[in-house]
């Protein structure tokens, strides 16, 4: 199993647009990410974001632009501040490659207790609309495989 985990692309201030929809810069970095993973052709059988607007927005940039069984979904459970826990319980017995479309702190805190058991520190420097991919072993255990933000690539 393969788990992409996508902090969301960069997001209108609060102070102009309440709802945070994505900025012009950050479609275009989300833009760029998915021109770069779309020639490796990922299968993507589920696509999870949080109910907030601007993870809702980026999750639809990569299911357009990516393989994905299941068109995005939005989850309870994915909020900036809520408990990475049960998610991990319930990635310890998925199937099938799984991205999903969070918020920071949670991304992080997610990957680091997957990496190495406890929450904290953060082992990865996450960057909006950036992705990470982590692979479950035979002996449920995860490792990283890769990440990709935005200014690794050209523009």
């Amino acid at each position: 199993m393969k788990l992409y985990l996508v902090q969301h692309a960069k997001a209108m201030p609060k102070a102009e647009d309440a709802e945070r929809p994505l900025s012009s810069e950050g479609h275009a970095e989300a833009e760029r990410i998915v021109r770069f993973l779309r020639p490796l052709d990922l299968k993507i059988d589920q696509l999870w974001h949080s109910d907030k607007l601007r993870a809702e927005q980026t999750a639809a940039v990569y299911a357009d632009a990516l393989r994905v069984a299941n068109g995005p979904v939005a989850r309870m459970g994915l909020a900036p501040n809520d408990n990475v826990a049960p998610l991990r319980d319930e990635l310890a017995n998925a199937t099938g490659d799984i991205m999903i479309v969070g918020h920071m702190p949670f991304v992080s805190r997610l990957t680091t207790l997957l990496l190495t058991g406890s929450e904290s520190p953060p082992v990865v420097a996450f960057a909006n609309a950036g992705v990470l991919s982590l692979g479950r072993t035979e002996d449920n255990r995860w490792q990283l495989a890769w990440i990709v933000t935005p200014e690794l690539l050209p523009e």
